[in-house]
This record gives C-alpha cells, sequence and structure tokens, in this order.
C-alpha cells in the first residue's frame, strides 16, 4: 500500500472519530432523548457500583463457606466477584432498553443499548479468557475480542477491517497484511485453548480406564497432543496465508540439515516411543540404572524421570534406558528377593540358627510370608565361623530396600542374642618382643582385638 494512501485513510478515520466526539460531545450538552440515556447510563453505573458495595462482603462469606467445591468452580465466584459492577449494569441496563423499544422510538434507547452491548460483550470476555493458560496469549485474546466488540457496537468493523487490511505486505500473490495477522492470532489462540482442553479431557478419561496400561496411556495422550498441536501449527501457518505446499520442498530440505544437528534429540523422542510400545517400563516402576535406584515418576518425549529414596529426580535421557542393562524389580510382578549374609560360631547348632533366622525373618513387617517363606542356607565354612545365606521376599521395593535389609538384621540380633548364639569375629595376637628378638615370658602377652 502506498504511503499516501495509508495518510489518505488515517486521516478519513480520524476525522470521523472526531466527527464521533463532536456528536457525543453533543449528545451530552444539548438537552433531549440522547442526554438523558447518557444521564440513565451515568446513574445505572453508580447504582451497580453501590450494589456491588453492598453485596461483596455476604458473597465473599459464602464463597468462604463453599467447602468441597472444585477448584474451578471457586475461581469462577471470585472472578464474578471481580466484575459485579459490570454484572449489576448489564442486569439494569437490558430491561430497561427492551422496555423502551416496546414503548417508545427506537432511537431513544440506543445509546443504552449500544452500552448493554459492550457491557455484556466485557462480561463474557472477561470469563472467556480464564480459559486460556498462557498468560500472554489471553491478554492478547482478551483485547482483540474487546476490540471487535466495541468497534462492532459502533458499527465500526467494516472501515476498520478495510484499513487494517490495506496496510499489508505483498509479494507476488502473497498478501499479508494487519488483519490476517490478527485474525491469525486470535485463530490460533482459539484453538490452542480448545487443544489443551482437548488433551487435558482426553488424558483424564485415558488415566481412568484400567483396561489400558499406563504405558499405552501415556503413549496415547502423546499422540493426542501430537495431533491436537500439529492442527494447530497448520492452521496457523495456513491462516497467515502461507502455501502449504510450497512449504513441502523448503521443510524437507531444512528438515535434513536440522537432523544432523539434532541426532540425539530424535533419538531420545524414537526411543521413548519404542519404551511405550514394548512396555518394558511404565510409570511406578522401580528400576536400576548403574547407580541410580528409584521409581518412575513420568515417561516423557525426550528423558525418563526416576524419583530416588532421597528425593532426588533424575532425568534419563530415553536412549540410556534402550542402550545400556536396566534392571526393573518390578517389571512382571512387583515381588522382589533380598539376600543377607551372616556368619555364627562353631560351637553353635546349625538347625537351631537356621530355624532362628527363619522366624526373625518371617517377624519383620514386610517381610513376605506367602507365596515364598523365607529360606536359610549354609553356604560355607569360613576361618572363624559358619556362613549362612537368608533369602525373603517382599512385594514393596519403592519403600526402600536398605532399610528392611536393617530391619532383618536387627531381628536376627535379638533373637541369636535370645537364644545364646554368638556371631564370631577375628582374633589377632599381639606378642611383644624384648631387645634380643624374645618374648616376654614363656608364654608371651597376648592381647586380643577385635577386628572389623
Amino acid at each position: 500500500m502506498e504511503g499516501q494512501d495509508i495518510g489518505a485513510t488515517l486521516t478519513a478515520l480520524l476525522a470521523e472519530a472526531l466527527d464521533k466526539a463532536a456528536q457525543i460531545g453533543a449528545m451530552v450538552t444539548t438537552p433531549g432523548w440522547r442526554q438523558y440515556q447518557i444521564l440513565i447510563l451515568l446513574a445505572f453505573v453508580t447504582f451497580a457500583y453501590v450494589l456491588k458495595l453492598l453485596a461483596s462482603g455476604p458473597l465473599e462469606r459464602w464463597i468462604r463457606g463453599r467447602e468441597g467445591w472444585q477448584k474451578w468452580q471457586l475461581r469462577l465466584l471470585v472472578q464474578l466477584r471481580r466484575r459485579l459492577p459490570l454484572l449489576f449494569f448489564v442486569l439494569l441496563s437490558w430491561p430497561l432498553y427492551w422496555v423502551m423499544q416496546e414503548v417508545t422510538w427506537p432511537s431513544r434507547s440506543y445509546l443504552i443499548g449500544i452500552a448493554a452491548t459492550l457491557a455484556t460483550a466485557w462480561l463474557a470476555v472477561g470469563f472467556l479468557a480464564r480459559l486460556v493458560p498462557n498468560p500472554s496469549l489471553r491478554r492478547v485474546l482478551s483485547w482483540t475480542l474487546l476490540t471487535y466488540a466495541t468497534l462492532l457496537a459502533l458499527n465500526l468493523v467494516e472501515p476498520v477491517a478495510a484499513f487494517l487490511d490495506d496496510v499489508a505486505i505483498n509479494i507476488g500473490n502473497f498478501h499479508l497484511s494487519i488483519l490476517t495477522i490478527l485474525k491469525a492470532l486470535v485463530l490460533i489462540a482459539v484453538m490452542l485453548t480448545v487443544a489443551r482442553l482437548g488433551t487435558r479431557a482426553a488424558s483424564a478419561g485415558l488415566s481412568r480406564n484400567e483396561d489400558i496400561s499406563p504405558s499405552m496411556q501415556v503413549l496415547a495422550i502423546k499422540a493426542i497432543q501430537v495431533l491436537f498441536y500439529g492442527i494447530v501449527v497448520l492452521v496457523g501457518i495456513r491462516a497467515l496465508g502461507f502455501d502449504l505446499t510450497g512449504l513441502a520442498l523448503v521443510s524437507g530440505a531444512v528438515g535434513v540439515g536440522i537432523g544432523f544437528g539434532l541426532q540425539k534429540v530424535v533419538s531420545n523422542l524414537v526411543s521413548g516411543i519404542i519404551i511405550l510400545l514394548d512396555r518394558s517400563i511404565k510409570p511406578g516402576d522401580v528400576i536400576s540404572l548403574g547407580e541410580t535406584f528409584g521409581w518412575i515418576n513420568s515417561l516423557g518425549a525426550r528423558y525418563v524421570s526416576v524419583v530416588t529414596r532421597d528425593g532426588k529426580e533424575y532425568l534419563i535421557p530415553n536412549e540410556d534406558l534402550i542402550t545400556s542393562q536396566v534392571v526393573n524389580w518390578t517389571h512382571s510382578n512387583e515381588f522382589v528377593r533380598l539376600d543377607i549374609y551372616f556368619g555364627t560360631s562353631y560351637h553353635d547348632d546349625p538347625h537351631k540358627v537356621r530355624k532362628l533366622a527363619i522366624e526373625a525373618a518371617k517377624g519383620v513387617t514386610r517381610v513376605l510370608a506367602q507365596p515364598n517363606a523365607p529360606v536359610c542356607h549354609i553356604v560355607g565354612f569360613g576361618d572363624s565361623s559358619v556362613d549362612y545365606i537368608l533369602r525373603f521376599w517382599i512385594s514393596d521395593p519403592t519403600a526402600g530396600l536398605t532399610n528392611i535389609r536393617g530391619n532383618v538384621y536387627l531381628a536376627l540380633w535379638d533373637a541369636f542374642r535370645a537364644n545364646g548364639v554368638s556371631i564370631p569375629f577375628p582374633q589377632r595376637e599381639v606378642r611383644l618382643l624384648d631387645d634380643k628378638g624374645e618374648g616376654t615370658g614363656s608364654q608371651g602377652e597376648r592381647l586380643p582385638l577385635g577386628g572389623d
């Protein structure tokens, strides 16, 4: 668009705006129905604020007494409380407008109708904008809708739209105007909101379906998100006026270049899909990878979140779970077998020791008695002790492994002390020599020292 044309259009719009302002000024100062309508509207505004002051206290107390309500319901009430003046103005203006339309000339209620329409639009936009999660996007959508509602009520949509469409960039058949950008932004904001609400509803529905495994639930949710947001991107590009067929070749060439630089990212994405498909791990599983031991908190597109017993959260790339050896303690079931080793003196009866060890293990809270009861076996004859292995099962590895081993060891200690079973330890003999290299005395002096 040429600069002279833009200047002429701006001048025309400015002149029209000044003319409207002059008309409004004349309405206020000149006695007649227009002045009466303005005075009625000012009275309604004053009365709406008075009603707001009277209703705020009781409404706030009523809101605070709503126990058991969901968060979105309470947020809706809070938004309603903030917009009480606007709500009261709408409730006052529309009945009067409808009555005046019936009993008098339509021109005598024209301004009241415009004010009621604007107030209703602002009230509706204020509530609908709360559905948009992103604050910046919410602000853009709110101001765009408010501006459109205002222009619609004042019958200025067509001239303003024509002006915005004239301010454009033209390259061949490509036409990108301010009006096109605004329409695309509003459309993208609305579609993003719909996509977010749709994915949230789908996620909630899939999570409640017990027939679908957790890994397949995650995969389905990710597929729905990719589908919804992919549609938003395509529609947004199309709304801006870009030809998608022309972008296909360019996107292919750019994709090859990006692929070399994002090999790891792509590898993690593909690995994540493989993990979800083969269901080797799923949220809630207890895994060991190297020195990391914990349970899976969530499966992401690029990484897996693993939470350890000490509260640390490790973000492990999906590729590492595919290429490394992973111990899944709960892959097929929740049962885990633990082994502990101990030794007793040669003077103690091995049959009695085994029986005491099994009974002590059964007395620990988390140790299972069924379907696999604890067992104890002799594994060797050591230098100073008979060596045993005690094996027992648990079904809650997420509650920790070290603590259950410690509890079993403590139960063994108590059982052995109560029944006179001794736990030997290595003895060391120290001989003190005189200057001639001979021991002190015929027997020497022996100092037993406890080992370990």
